[in-house]
C-alpha cells in the first residue's frame, strides 16, 4: 500500500510574509503564490522557492501531482515584477535583469517537462508570468472568473516565458491577434486558444482540489478534473475567427493595419485603434516573435524570447518608456521610439531577432 503523507507535510517559510506556500496534502504537492495583494506578481524570489519544491519533489514517491495556484480572490498571478524590472535597468543592474529572466525560463521550461503532473488553476487574472506557470503545466483549469492574457506590448514590450510558443499553436491567427494587441481572455476564449484545457465552476475548485490529494489508484488526474469539468459557453473569439484570420495573416504589421482599414466589423475598427497607441516597435517584433515560435518547440521559444527581452531591456527606450507611462508616472502617454508604424525599418523585428546575450538561456 502506498504510503501516504500527513495532510501538510511542511510549508516553506510558514510566516505571514511567505510569498510562496509550499505544502502537501495526502498525495498532491501544492504550491500557492501568496502576493494576494499584488495579485501574486512574481519576483525572483518566488521563483527561486518554486524552483527549490518541484526539484524536491521530482523524486518524492508520495507526491504523485503538483498544484499550482493562487492566494485570494483576485487571481493566480497577474506577472512579473514589472516595476522591479524598470528599477533594475534604470540603475543599470543588467545583470539581475538576465539572472531573473533566466531564472523563470528555466522554470517554465521545468513545468512543461515535470516528469509528475502539474495542475495549474488559473482562476481569476493570469497573465504574462503566470501564463508561464499555468500555460505550460499538464492540465490547465479555468473558471468562469478567469482573465488570461499576455499583455506586454501594453508596455512596450514583447510576450514572453514560453508565451510566444502557446500564441503560436493558437487556431488560425488567434495568436498573432492576442499577442500584439494583449487582449484579455476569458476562460471560454483560453480554452479555444489552447491556453487551457479544462472549464471549472470556481465554487468546484476546493472539491477538485481535494480530490486531487486523495485520489485512488488508478484514477488519473485527468479523469478526476472530468468529474468537476463543465462545458463552457462558445469563446467570443471564435466569433470573431473570420477577419481575425485574414487581417493578421499579412506579412508585416504595416499590411496588418492596412487590412484592418478595410474591415467592417467593429472589432476590427477597435483592434487598430488599440495597436496604434501601442509601441511599433513592440508590436512588429512580437509579430516576428510569435511566428518564429511556430517553427520550434517550447525550448526554442524560450531561447528567442530571452533574445528579444534583453535587447529591450539593454538596446531599445520602448520598455522603459511603457513602464514609466503605465506603472511610474501614469501619466498613460508613452512617447514611442519610432512614434509611427511609417518610420519602421522594413524589417523592424531584425534587430531584436539577432540579438546575442553576453550569457547564454540554457548553458
Amino acid at each position: 500500500m502506498k504510503k501516504q503523507t500527513s495532510n501538510v507535510a511542511f510549508v516553506t517559510d510558514n510566516t505571514a510574509a511567505s510569498t510562496v506556500l509550499v505544502r502537501t496534502e495526502g498525495s498532491l504537492g501544492r504550491l500557492t503564490l501568496n502576493r494576494p495583494k499584488a495579485i501574486n506578481a512574481l519576483d525572483l524570489d518566488m521563483i527561486r522557492q518554486l524552483t527549490a519544491a518541484l526539484d524536491r519533489w521530482r523524486d518524492d514517491t508520495d507526491i504523485d501531482i503538483v498544484l499550482i495556484d493562487g492566494a485570494g480572490e483576485r487571481g493566480l498571478c497577474a506577472g512579473g515584477d514589472v516595476r522591479g524590472l524598470y528599477e533594475q535597468i534604470a540603475g543599470g543592474r543588467y545583470e539581475g535583469v538576465s539572472d531573473f529572466f533566466r531564472e523563470e525560463y528555466a522554470l517554465n521550461l521545468m513545468i512543461a517537462q515535470y516528469p509528475k503532473t502539474v495542475v495549474a488553476f488559473a482562476d481569476g487574472i493570469t497573465m504574462g508570468g503566470g501564463i508561464g506557470l499555468a500555460g505550460h503545466a499538464a492540465i490547465r483549469v479555468v473558471t468562469e472568473r478567469s482573465r488570461l492574457a499576455m499583455p506586454e506590448t501594453r508596455i512596450g514590450f514583447t510576450p514572453d516565458v514560453g508565451g510566444t510558443y502557446l500564441l503560436s499553436r493558437a487556431p488560425g491567427r488567434i495568436g498573432e491577434y492576442l499577442g500584439l494587441t494583449g487582449a484579455t481572455m476569458t476562460g471560454e476564449d483560453a480554452v479555444y486558444a489552447g491556453f487551457a484545457d479544462y472549464y471549472v465552476p470556481s465554487t468546484h475548485l476546493d472539491e477538485l482540489r481535494e480530490a486531487l490529494g486523495k485520489r485512488a489508484d488508478p484514477t488519473s488526474p485527468s479523469e478526476l478534473v472530468l468529474l468537476f469539468d463543465d462545458t463552457p459557453e462558445r469563446s467570443p473569439l471564435a466569433d470573431e475567427r473570420g477577419w481575425i484570420d485574414e487581417v493578421f495573416s499579412a506579412d508585416t504589421i504595416g499590411e496588418v493595419m492596412q487590412r484592418l482599414s478595410a474591415r467592417p466589423e467593429p472589432a476590427a475598427s477597435a483592434t487598430a485603434a488599440t495597436l496604434a497607441e501601442l509601441s511599433p516597435t513592440g508590436i512588429a517584433v512580437t509579430l516576428d516573435a510569435v511566428r518564429e515560435a511556430r517553427e520550434g518547440e517550447l525550448r526554442d521559444a524560450l531561447i528567442g524570447e530571452y533574445r528579444r527581452v534583453l535587447w529591450f531591456g539593454t538596446h531599445h527606450p520602448d520598455l522603459m518608456e511603457g513602464i514609466r507611462a503605465q506603472l511610474v508616472d501614469k501619466d498613460r502617454s508613452p512617447k514611442w521610439r519610432p512614434a509611427t508604424l511609417a518610420e519602421l525599418e522594413p524589417d523592424a523585428g531584425a534587430a531584436a531577432r539577432a540579438y546575442a546575450p553576453e550569457v547564454p538561456l540554457f548553458g
